[in-house]
């Protein structure tokens, strides 16, 4: 989202947001001279609140709710975002208290804007209203671009959200430059949604675990548990989902379920009972192992309710799939003779120079992600 805040010295409203790379911050108005700073203050408070309720229809679309009949969530989540067109009125004309009373509307995007707008009355500036409004028409129309897959402009804050849905845009993106680099460039956590760039990582995980499925004979969905004997790696989650894939799921209902999962962790849901009631189970068996003399081994045991970090899910599933890719390869190389000429004047490994070591290397990977092209092309769709 978008955070607001105020210069004292200069009294300008600023605007900051994240861009994957760094924040970016613009002057959006000139407070009035006898403006008092707490009012301002408020103001910037205000519009902060207004970015968040407008971004939460991104996180949380209507597209992801498993209905849209009347009084569900996916309903609700339908009803705010048609909000949007509400935003400019409420600013400009908000409610106010009237006889001891005031109307106070159930939709966080609406009651949002009618606080700035009553904000914006007690600092009774036509100048400052005008550049709230156009601030606002600027923060909406980020999030409808991003809704379309445009993370230009103030709308590239997406690529550090996370979102219980994916653009067929932006997994089209990132499957673009994992084409380019199957490794995964760094444009794909600047450029691109981290959902979408997850879902697209999911397609080439799956297409790296079999190409080092048929080289080193191991079961494609444990390759990546496998390379953690060679180099300690983050093997849970990626192994998670390649068995996913192998279940029947694609790439895009594996990333979405886990991400969707851990969002309504966040929001203080338990989205599985059943699931929980199995965990608890599992702990409850583990527990008997241990005797009451145990002591410290009984309290280091940890119950995880989702394998992704819940303050940043959709970014750390991405990390996690491109470790796994990487993983691949680390014990694809294990396997694979690659019969180079030019390896052949040196037959022992350890008189190898550091410039050797370098460019077999190097000619593993490209051998590698070569395989990967040809094994993600045969794939089914990631969508």
């Amino acid at each position: 989202m978008t955070r607001y805040s105020i210069d004292p010295h200069r009294r300008e409203l600023i605007a900051t947001w994240g861009t994957g790379e760094g924040d970016l911050a613009t002057c959006t108005a000139t407070l009035p001279s006898e403006a008092d700073l707490s009012a301002a203050l408020g103001l910037a408070r205000v519009l902060t609140q207004l970015s968040q309720a407008a971004w939460h229809t991104y996180t949380h679309p209507a597209s992801a709710a498993s209905s849209l009949a009347p009084n569900t969530e996916g309903w609700r989540r339908e009803e705010e975002r048609k909000a949007f067109a509400e935003v400019a009125e409420a600013i400009a004309n908000p409610n106010l208290p009237s006889g001891g009373s005031m109307v106070v509307s159930y939709s966080r995007v609406i009651e949002s804007a009618n606080r700035v707008g009553r904000v914006l009355h007690e600092l009774s500036s036509p100048e400052l209203t005008k550049a709230v409004l156009a601030e606002a028409t600027t923060e909406l129309a980020a999030v409808e671009n991003a809704e379309l897959g445009d993370l230009a402009d103030r709308a590239q804050q997406a690529v550090l959200l996370s979102r219980e849905d994916a653009s067929p845009v932006q997994v089209a993106a990132a499957d673009r430059l994992l084409q380019q680099d199957p490794f995964g460039p760094a444009e794909l956590f600047s450029a691109v949604d981290p959902t979408a760039a997850a879902v697209a990582a999911a397609h080439w995980l799956a297409a790296a675990a079999e190409v080092t499925a048929e080289a080193s004979g191991h079961d494609a969905v444990h390759v990546v548990q496998e390379a953690d004997n060679i180099e300690a790696l983050a093997h849970e989650t990626p192994t998670l989902v390649l068995g996913l894939i192998a279940d029947g799921a694609t790439p895009y209902e594996a990333v979405t379920g886990l991400v969707r999962h851990a969002m309504h962790i966040t929001d203080g849901l338990l989205p599985d009972p059943a699931a929980f009631r199995e965990q608890l189970d599992e702990l409850e068996e583990t527990l008997a192992e241990y005797s009451v003399d145990d002591g410290p081994d009984v309290a280091n045991i940890e119950l995880r309710l989702t394998p992704l970090d819940p303050t940043r899910p959709a970014r750390d599933l991405l990390e996690d799939l491109l470790t796994g890719i990487y993983a691949c390869w680390l014990l694809h190389s294990e396997y694979d003779d690659l019969d180079n000429e030019d390896d052949a004047d040196t037959d022992d490994v350890e008189d190898w120079t550091d410039e050797q070591a370098e460019q077999h290397q190097q000619r593993s990977r490209d051998r590698f992600a070569l395989l990967v092209r040809e094994s993600a092309a045969r794939r089914d769709p990631l969508i």
